[in-house]
């Protein structure tokens, strides 16, 4: 969390001077700001009041009762207002200061009226926006360096072509290709993520057999783990084995290929990979099973943010991906109106996707 001194003097990284600057604010402890101000004019009346009681008591006169009566009044006044909008100023200048890309200002927050609630809200939304901007300079680092290496390799490559040093001969086409390949696949992963900020795709939804979905998704999968050099092997389990499911195939194959990609990055040398499939109550479940160290507890719910490495839950190779795949997958699975999580399991890592059974228009 982004926070600590900033600049302007909203800032409050301090408890003493919170509870220092509350000790001289009596009226925070009220939990309305029309109470807090009828106090106010009531105290200011009385003081009045009771100023020129006693002026009058001691015979000194209009021209001197009357200013000491209203001096009486401001002071008790100001003593009594002391600090009900001085958050109101420092969140005036949090926002000048946040305009400017300081995130890290926060206002006092100790009235339990109004504008104590508005102050509360204002740093709550203060670390939303710290988070978001930490986040912002997190995709942008994420997005040039996975960009820049399969571009800096296709550079070199066609240097050396024009320069004569290499042959554009069927390996040399193969390894460019694959480049190619890497930025299409990362270009298409930002522009579903556009999508899935816009909120704008639509299910495309036909009924299919499990079995045969699974069986294509792996035989895509044999092909990148051969191309990385990996020698795996993949189980498929579907029971019955005629389930079927209304899904947008497209979006269901983007869910299966990012996570068996996620579970060859992690899978030992000679490792099993399995895909379960099978009904549980009104859900048909999937789980794809690896052999790999797992993801720590801590860092299950983050796997599935954007840009997010999960931390492996010991020793184990990591992926180097971009970060994408896993968010994109939660996405496609929750407009299908399902679920998808890191599950305990003593067999490895157990991600597990449910979809529900009547289909996800149904579900809705």
């Amino acid at each position: 969390m982004v926070g600590g001194q900033g600049q302007g003097s909203g800032v409050r990284p301090k408890t003493q001077a919170r509870v220092r600057t509350r000790a001289n604010r009596p009226l925070d402890g009220l939990g309305s700001i029309k109470l807090k101000i009828g106090l106010l004019v009531t105290a200011a009346v009385l003081a009045t009041a009771g100023m020129t009681w006693v002026g009058l008591q001691n015979q000194l006169g209009p021209s001197r009762t009357w200013p000491l009566a209203v001096a009486a009044g401001l002071i008790v006044t100001q003593v009594l207002a002391h600090g009900m909008t001085r958050p109101l100023r420092q969140m005036t200048e949090a926002a000048q200061a946040m305009a400017k890309g300081e995130y890290s200002v926060r206002v006092d927050a100790t009235s339990s009226d109004e504008v104590g609630e508005l102050a509360r809200a204002f740093n709550t939304m203060a670390e939303d926006l710290a988070q978001a901007d930490q986040l912002r300079r997190e995709m942008i680092a994420n997005v040039s360096h996975e960009l820049r290496t399969p571009v800096a390799a296709l550079q070199a490559e066609l240097e050396n072509m024009v320069d004569g040093v290499t042959t554009p001969d069927p390996g040399t086409l193969e390894l460019l290709l694959a480049q190619t390949r890497r930025l299409s696949r990362l270009v298409t992963d930002i522009l579903d993520l556009s999508r899935l900020e816009a909120d704008v795709v639509q299910l495309d939804l036909e009924e299919i057999r499990l079995d045969t979905f699974l069986t294509e998704a792996v035989a895509a999968a044999r092909l990148v783990a051969s191309g990385q050099g990996r020698a795996l092997l993949f189980v498929t389990e579907v029971k019955p084995r005629d389930l079927t499911m209304t899904v947008d195939v497209e979006r269901l194959h983007q869910v299966a290929a990012n996570l068996l990609s996620n579970a060859i990055g992690f899978s030992p040398q000679d490792g099993v990979i399995t895909l379960r499939a099978g009904v549980s109550g009104r859900w048909i479940q999937i789980d794809v099973v690896d052999q790999g160290p797992g993801i720590a507890p801590a860092e299950r719910q983050h796997v599935f943010e954007r840009f997010a490495r999960g931390k492996p839950a010991g020793p184990g190779r990591a992926t180097g991906g971009s970060g994408l795949g896993l968010a994109i997958a939660r996405w496609a699975v929750h407009l299908h109106a399902g679920t998808i999580d890191v599950v305990d399991s003593a067999d490895g890592c157990v991600v597990r996707v449910r979809l529900p059974k009547a289909g996800p228009l149904r579900a809705r």
